[in-house]
């Protein structure tokens, strides 16, 4: 009896063992089939929406700059400032160590200045950039004015650390005073970047306004909290633009609308000679002391044309005799603000009685105008020499090239014929 009272559990769970074993394997395998048929499914449809996503976002943006250009871009001609002096002040008070921003607003901001200079020396090679930073209720120089893209990230950089409040008005004090030293030539600008939802101040910031405003300098503000009144009110009072960024990218588009030359304020649309020198490349080897550095340096620089001081780099003010030192090359990239391209005009399928006649191919970089079925995609065309165009080579045209590749053929077809 206990024989048989041993042997039936053992059997039994022998049995009940493999028949779980069996029901698992006979379960396990269509699902794992299934799962993993499904995914290949999903993975082709994720890569297929992710496709269609990423071409719906790069039209997008290409219509964001397309349009951010035409705002900047009017038919007349209007006069704008070609030697710029801006201070670019950013708040580093507690408020930009939020983290609404990854990793945190003083970084975005940082990143995003770094990539607006070097910009901006791309469009503007004969102004001058200095910055002024916002902490503990004080406004400290970073760096003076200066046409060095490098030393001004380079300094930037190695002071982002935030701490106290955030005082606008002893930034715009001492901003209003640094620039009531340059030349009355040069168009006097202040970008704002303020994180803060407050300012402290010491005084009456209404009569600091006035006397920014009284020097003819141009404040613009944009800010990564929330839209504040005297914010509002200084750029109205100064001829300023304010807007607040909704994020990252949105941020960039608001700080790179500042890269392009503004019109010139009434009393500064006034034509002016100035004076300008060519210096010349020093030559290698040579032991020479740098006037803007104050010590001695071996080989490159150039070589003031009128008493011979060395700088470092162009375009600069001269140490020594204050003659504003520039190349030949700046002046040209300098030309294009003054005679912009027309704007190009949209082309779309319902534009033309006869869909053959619709483009199929870029003149600028013979790819092709359709898409996947032959279907058109959206392009431009010049008005004057009436050539089609894709969206990436409009804004490369209009931001980068300054220059219509069909009407620059049209003419050097005409000098050959003649």
């Amino acid at each position: 009896m206990n024989k048989d009272a041993n042997f039936l559990p053992e059997s039994t769970f022998k049995i009940s063992n493999e028949d779980s074993i069996c029901r698992c394997i006979a379960h396990e395998k269509p699902k794992a089939y299934s799962t993993t048929l499904g995914r290949v499914v999903l993975d082709k449809e994720e890569k297929c929406l992710t496709k269609r996503l990423n071409t719906k976002i790069v039209f997008i943006t290409q219509e964001m700059q397309r349009q951010r250009r035409l705002r900047t871009t009017t038919a007349a001609r209007i006069q704008k400032g070609l030697i710029r002096y801006l201070y670019i002040v950013i708040d580093l008070s507690r408020a930009a160590g939020e983290m609404d921003y990854k990793p945190s607003r003083m970084v975005v901001v940082a990143r995003q200045v770094e990539a607006f200079i070097r910009e901006f020396f791309d469009q503007n090679p004969l102004s001058q950039v200095g910055l002024v930073t916002l902490k503990d209720g004080v406004a400290n120089s970073l760096t003076s004015l200066g046409g060095s893209p490098e030393s001004h990230i380079k300094a930037l950089m190695g002071k982002l650390t935030s701490s106290g409040d955030a005082s606008l008005q002893n930034g715009l004090d001492l901003v209003q005073s640094l620039l009531n030293q340059v030349p009355s030539y040069g168009h006097r600008e202040v970008l704002i970047l303020y994180s803060a939802l407050s300012t402290c101040d010491p005084g009456e910031i209404i009569e600091t306004i006035q006397k920014c405003k009284a020097s003819k300098i141009r404040c613009s503000v944009i800010g990564l909290s929330a839209e504040l009144y005297i914010c509002k009110y200084l750029c109205q009072e100064t001829g300023g633009s304010y807007s607040v960024a909704l994020d990252e990218f949105h941020l960039k588009e608001l700080i790179f609308e500042h890269a392009p030359p503004p019109p010139a304020i009434a009393e500064f649309a006034v034509a002016n000679l100035i004076k300008m020198g060519f210096p010349q490349r020093a030559a290698e080897g040579v032991i020479s002391i740098c006037s803007c550095h104050k010590e001695a340096k071996v080989g490159g620089g150039y070589t003031c044309p009128r008493c011979k001081a060395r700088v470092c780099e162009l375009p600069t003010e001269c140490q020594i005799c204050g003659l504003t030192l520039v190349s030949s090359p700046h002046l040209a990239r300098s030309y294009h603000h003054l005679f912009p391209i027309t704007p190009f005009d949209d082309v779309t399928p319902s534009a033309t009685n006869n869909p053959n006649k619709l483009p199929k191919i870029c003149f600028g970089c013979q790819l092709s105008l359709l898409n996947p079925g032959n279907m058109p995609a959206p392009c431009v065309s010049c008005p004057k020499c009436e050539q089609f165009f894709c969206l990436d080579c409009d804004i490369y045209i209009h931001e980068s090239l300054h220059n219509c590749p069909g009407c620059e053929s049209f003419r050097h077809s005409k000098l050959v014929v003649a």
